[in-house]
């Protein structure tokens, strides 16, 4: 597969979903099969051959990628999601976004102890949605192997939040 600028695929929106805030829409990379095929193998490929057991993936956009890197990686999936969505008892979390606060679930089963956790999201701003879904495996016994991006908003600091942690991206903005 020759490589394919990604870059080119994320569209800017300004003042989105609140003023002042620059939001990378990735719908473009989602709509072309070539650019899609290649993020999927260029966030996947780090973690070939680490043991992962699960990739733990943030709704809504990050389970565009998260799901076909569990397939890649021969391992489970599990959902992180939003209140009121997961059917069964959860855990949770309340984390602080650029623009609001907001709580994360995952069902109090999802991740067994010692199990070996992956964390993916389609972007990182100021990191909190991924310390988040690191503090939601870590407190039902997980290990958590890395956390994977496909845009790093550098600027924002995100990955500070994630100290101590090997955190990859495939595209820094």
């Amino acid at each position: 597969m020759t490589s394919i600028d990604l870059a080119r695929y994320i569209r800017d929106v300004p003042d989105f979903p609140v003023p002042g805030i620059l939001f990378r829409d990735i719908t473009p990379l989602l709509r072309d099969p070539r650019a899609l095929e290649e993020a999927v193998e260029r966030m996947s490929t780090p973690w070939l051959g680490r043991g992962v057991d699960l990739v733990a993936s943030i709704e809504a956009r990050g389970f565009m990628f998260g799901g076909a890197m569990a397939v890649r990686l021969g391992c489970g999936f599990v959902p992180v999601r939003k209140a009121g969505k997961l059917p069964w008892r959860t855990c949770s979390v309340r984390y602080t976004l650029e623009y609001r606060e907001d709580v994360l679930h995952v069902h109090e089963d999802a991740v067994e102890r010692g199990q070996r956790v992956l964390v993916v999201d389609d972007v990182i701003a100021t990191g909190g949605t991924a310390a988040a879904v690191v503090e939601l495996v870590e407190k039902l016994g997980g290990t958590v192997v890395g956390v994977q991006f496909l845009v790093e908003l550098a600027g924002l600091h995100g990955r500070d939040l994630l100290e101590g942690r090997e955190v990859r991206s495939v595209l820094v903005l």
